[in-house]
């Protein structure tokens, strides 16, 4: 079998189509479709594309190492990079399931477990909220996060991720805090608003109840300084983690922030490849890592990490922000590593627009995923959806 063309598309997702000579393709998606990097991912899996026709899709190992070491810019790193590894990979994997009419996760091991836990992620965008919209809602009352908050609940999650940090301590235009992506809070936090962000965890734990689980984000808002200060003043709520304390790409720190707090610490959607998630295993600094499998570089290098990360006893939570494909082929690793804690069920899932970019979109009921056995990832985009797309042939 060999690969014989590559469709990249570029609509609220990036994402790519293999075909082979066989007449089987395969999906796989570029996570940079939030953030600022969309042109630039669009155009590296357009570039990588170049680099596989005529290979053969099932050598995923060669694929990722061709693209890896053969392409100059592959070995120095970098999210456009990885990201267009990403799909590509993942397209091959959704071929070989596909061709042998097996899920991937069969291909990788088998399951580990049969069902998958999962939270309500980024409650202070709004959840339902933010999807009836179709935007973003922000919360800034305690009262608002309590709603959230008894609203997911209700809805069977027994865990919630919520960001204090995100939104600014009064309500502005949200034009403004969308061109930052989120409220800064570095050097000292102002005490005002550190009992700001302590009320609304507070209302957040008051509704979850005693034994539900509460998640931190803090997107890289604050620092060193900061996070230690909102460690130690949420500490008493009993949180789950603390996920991306800070900038990830000085590992050193987030080694000073565990020496001063007791909650877990956790990273990853911006840490690409083994090579970036090096450091943190060898200092045990953390204690969940999540890929972003389609920032990492696709199935291939995301259950390598995650096998890495069993050796030093590290939970995996996979981090999905994306679109339909994202959420399959994240299920699919999921299901086989051992060391799976969580699975995150982004408020972005919700959206009426996310619904449009696959033929299945999975969603968990009672906070619990259950894993496609359909071929492949068992997930595709609409032909009808497709027409809407920027669309580029490499052949």
């Amino acid at each position: 079998m060999k690969i014989t063309s590559v469709e990249c598309y570029a609509g609220a997702y990036l994402f790519v189509r293999v075909n082979t000579d066989a007449g089987i393709s395969g999906w796989g998606e570029c996570g940079l479709a939030y953030g600022r990097c969309t042109e630039a991912a669009f155009g590296n899996c357009q570039d990588f594309a170049k680099a596989v026709i005529g290979m053969d899709p099932f050598d995923t190992e060669k694929i990722w190492n061709h693209l890896h070491r053969h392409t100059f810019w592959g070995m120095g790193g970098g999210v456009t990079l990885t990201a267009a590894m990403a799909a590509i990979d993942t397209a091959c994997w959704d071929i070989k399931g596909k061709a042998l009419g097996l899920p991937v996760y069969k291909l990788l091991g088998g399951k580990t477990n049969e069902t998958l836990r999962c939270y309500a992620s980024q409650l202070q965008n709004g959840w339902r909220k933010a999807a009836q919209s179709g935007g973003v809602a922000m919360l800034y009352t305690p009262e608002e996060y309590y709603e959230v908050t008894k609203e997911a609940i209700s809805e069977g999650y027994d865990a919630v991720k919520v960001d204090p940090v995100f939104c600014p301590p009064e309500p502005v235009d949200f034009a403004v805090i969308g061109n930052t992506l989120g409220h800064h809070v570095r050097g000292s936090y102002p005490l005002k608003e550190l009992e700001i962000a302590k009320e609304r965890i507070a209302a957040v734990r008051e509704a979850a109840g005693p034994y539900a689980d509460i998640l931190i984000e803090t997107h890289s808002l604050i620092d060193t300084n900061t996070a230690i200060q909102l460690a130690r003043t949420l500490e008493p709520f009993n949180i789950m983690y603390l996920e991306e304390p800070t900038c990830p790409e000085n590992p050193e720190l987030f080694k000073v922030i565990a020496q001063h707090t007791s909650i877990p610490l956790a990273t990853g959607e911006r840490s690409y490849s083994r090579w970036g998630f090096r450091q943190f295993f060898q200092d045990r600094s953390l204690s969940m890592i999540q890929p972003d499998l389609c920032n990492t570089g696709g199935i291939t290098e995301t259950k390598k990490i995650c096998d890495m990360a069993e050796v030093y006893d590290m939970g995996v939570q996979i981090h999905v922000c994306g679109g339909p494909l994202a959420t399959a082929a994240a299920l699919q690793v999921e299901a086989v590593i051992p060391n799976f804690i969580i699975h995150e069920e982004h408020c972005a899932n919700l959206k009426a627009e996310y619904r449009k970019y696959g033929t299945h979109c999975y969603c968990p009921e009672n906070g619990v995923y259950t894993i496609p056995d359909l071929p492949g990832i068992g997930e595709e985009v609409p032909e009808e959806t497709l027409a809407q797309c920027r669309k580029v042939v490499i052949a």
